[in-house]
């Protein structure tokens, strides 16, 4: 069969797997397999179900993707490839529709997945390097203001510049930026009394996050969310950063 995976690109996902412990990877052939069917899933955005029948049975797929994404093989293999340009981070997000067959959990238990003006919508929050390659992708509800989740996203940063909108314009912020020596590059709101001044030229270089935020809705089931669990949809949303950075 024809693998749409280049085998540059499964050699590394390969050789990180072989490295994990608790889950199987013995028979590459299979293996290779089950990975060909998530990208296609993740590529395309169809159901399990519409899964070509020589992936094998797609309800053994779904168990497995859900398996990993539990124990956070996808984010784990995010990291492993990783090699960051640190100079400076950008921060930003995204609103992500969600289907119907997404919701449905108790409303005690947090998804991620809350009803907004767009209608039931997930925030996808990012951290990207100088060059917008992605760092760290964290989920909320829809209406969760950005510079809820900014602290939590700069938590392994230190000693660099951080680019952001004025939406993470905020005393805390900043004062966290500074407690980790590192810049803040975020304009201020229109009504500060006193504004604070940035640097505009390292400002205009935040539209590499936007850019990458383009490129990860390419990725048919990261634009549009159809998994119940927080930890199904970032197994997604961090296998299509894993993809970004292997190109």
């Amino acid at each position: 069969m024809h693998y749409h995976i280049k085998e540059v690109f499964w050699s590394s996902i390969l050789l990180f797997l072989k490295s994990q412990k608790g889950i199987h990877t013995n028979d590459e052939d299979k293996l290779r397999l089950f990975i060909e069917a998530v990208f296609y899933v993740l590529r395309t955005g169809c159901q399990w179900r519409m899964l070509p029948f020589y992936y094998g049975k797609y309800r053994s797929i779904h168990k497995r993707f859900k398996d990993w994404s539990d124990k956070d093989i996808f984010s784990k293999l995010f990291k492993s490839v990783q090699n960051p340009d640190l100079q400076e981070v950008m921060l930003d997000s995204t609103i992500a529709r969600a289907h119907a067959c997404a919701t449905g959990y108790d409303k005690n238990d947090n998804q991620a997945i809350g009803r907004s003006v767009g209608g039931v919508t997930t925030k996808i929050h990012a951290m990207t390097d100088a060059l917008g390659n992605p760092l760290e992708v964290l989920l909320s509800e829809g209406k969760t203001h950005d510079s809820k989740v900014a602290i939590d996203l700069l938590q392994k940063v230190y000693n660099t510049k951080v680019i952001a909108d004025r939406a993470y314009h905020s005393n805390e912020i900043r004062e966290h930026i500074q407690n980790i020596s590192s810049e803040a590059v975020i304009p201020c709101k229109s009504n500060t009394i006193n504004p604070i001044d940035f640097d505009i030229q390292i400002y205009k270089e935040r539209h590499l996050i936007e850019n990458f935020f383009s490129k990860i809705k390419h990725f048919r089931r990261v634009f549009s969310r159809f998994d119940k669990t927080i930890s199904a949809y970032l197994g997604m949303i961090k296998l299509a950063c894993t993809f970004i950075w292997l190109r």
